[in-house]
């Protein structure tokens, strides 16, 4: 590719985001009111991805029950735009101890654009969180993370290579990124999505304990398996792999916490 082309690609990059949703009044995204920027594009892949609709990284077609014909998922927003749309709620951010949180797919996956963003809102003095995965260079980390007060990183495998073949890459990355979050003394929220066949066994939870000691994690939340984006698959005319999994409960995990907390970490479950 040309290198005239491809500045103009990185520009387009930084000048706006693809978003596939802006959700207003969320309460379950971090503290008080919040308005939620879902990021489209993730370079993970994720077979229990409970969102696919924001896997890829261009828009696409899905279907709408309600409208009962298919719509474009995914939109190219500017700062400006995206803006407009948070400051609506700015009264309800102030009295409620809210704000805006980036998730997605992978907020990283268009770090220059979510840099800018994030700029704009701590202009504003908005409390801003995300929700990460954490893959990203350490280097494009390092940039991402001071504009954020409140960091939710999954933690999905405690291996390297059972990580790479459940999601498509490996965890060294994340590992690292997570670290430098811990070590920033940021508020932080360390989150395991506890997925049948890929971590959801007794030796698994003893591996986790074992790596968040190391890492001076205390604190995790435990999220169960389910099956809340089933629908979304077939409406984007996918096959779902796990469609047949069992969802898991609060009962269920209750072995996999009392592994962890042996191990002096405190799990909770954020049951359904």
């Amino acid at each position: 590719m040309p290198t005239r082309q491809r500045q103009t690609r990185r520009s387009k990059t930084a000048d706006k985001g693809l978003l596939f949703n802006i959700q207003k009044f969320s309460l379950n995204d971090g503290p008080g009111i919040r308005t939620v920027v879902f990021f489209k594009g993730c370079p993970l892949k994720c077979a229990w991805c409970a969102n696919p609709e924001s896997q890829l990284r261009h828009p696409e077609e899905m279907y709408d029950e309600a409208k009962g014909c298919k719509i474009m998922v995914g939109e190219y927003k500017t700062v400006p735009e995206i803006m407009d749309v948070i400051m609506q709620d700015f009264d309800f951010y102030e009295e409620s101890g809210g704000g805006v949180t980036f998730s997605g797919g992978e907020v990283l996956f268009q770090a220059p654009f979510a840099i800018k963003l994030a700029q704009a809102i701590k202009e504003k003095g908005i409390h801003l969180a995300c929700e990460t995965t954490g893959y990203a260079t350490p280097a494009v980390f390092a940039e991402f993370y001071p504009y954020m007060d409140l960091i939710y990183f999954d933690c999905k495998q405690w291996s390297p290579l059972l990580h790479r073949q459940g999601t498509g890459g490996t965890n060294e990355m994340i590992l690292k990124n997570m670290q430098t979050v811990i070590d920033s003394g940021k508020d932080y929220c360390i989150r395991i999505p506890v997925i049948p066949g890929f971590n959801y066994t007794d030796n698994d939870a003893k591996h986790f304990g074992e790596l968040f000691q190391k890492m001076g994690v205390k604190e995790v939340e435990l999220l169960p398996f389910h099956q809340f984006g089933l629908k979304k698959y077939a409406d984007l005319g996918r096959e779902y792999e796990l469609k047949d999994v069992a969802q898991l409960h609060t009962n269920d995990l209750l072995e996999y916490q009392k592994i962890l907390q042996n191990a002096g970490i405190d799990a909770q479950i954020n049951g359904w």
